[in-house]
């Protein structure tokens, strides 16, 4: 089951849609869903997180809290819109494509992608490029 929260003032577009691309995506890495939960909140909110759960006083797009077992997919993603509208500035790309990106990553985290390392992160660019062109195809 996925869902989706909010604590902020957005309203997430083709909800079902995402669902199924999610979906989609977990399935094609061999694991299965148990529980998603997508939260949408502020950067002071997301702050905050960060600074009381991973000791980081800094802003970010995305953290997520990894409850998988085995091959059963399940934990929560906290995404920050603010960020997200920024992030969609620096890097010149649409909205939409900087949202599905980090909803995207909190997911490949579960699966087993990391991305500390340079070799990390450009598999971890790879596997986000190859499910947002599932999503629009």
């Amino acid at each position: 089951m996925i869902t989706f929260n909010f604590e902020t003032l957005f309203e997430l577009k083709k909800t079902t849609h995402l669902e199924d691309w999610v979906t989609k995506i977990v399935d094609n890495h061999g694991f299965t869903i148990g529980e998603i939960n997508y939260i949408f909140c502020d950067d002071a909110y997301l702050h905050k997180l960060n600074i009381d759960f991973l000791q980081h006083d800094t802003l970010t797009d995305v953290i997520s809290f990894d409850n998988t077992i085995g091959k059963l997919i399940s934990g929560d993603i906290y995404i920050s819109i603010e960020r997200v509208v920024e992030n969609a500035k620096d890097y010149k790309v649409s909205f939409d494509e900087e949202l599905h990106r980090v909803m995207i990553h909190g997911v490949l985290h579960y699966i087993g992608f990391k991305d500390k390392t340079v070799l990390e992160k450009k598999q971890m660019t790879d596997a986000e490029d190859e499910a947002l062109i599932l999503l629009i195809s």
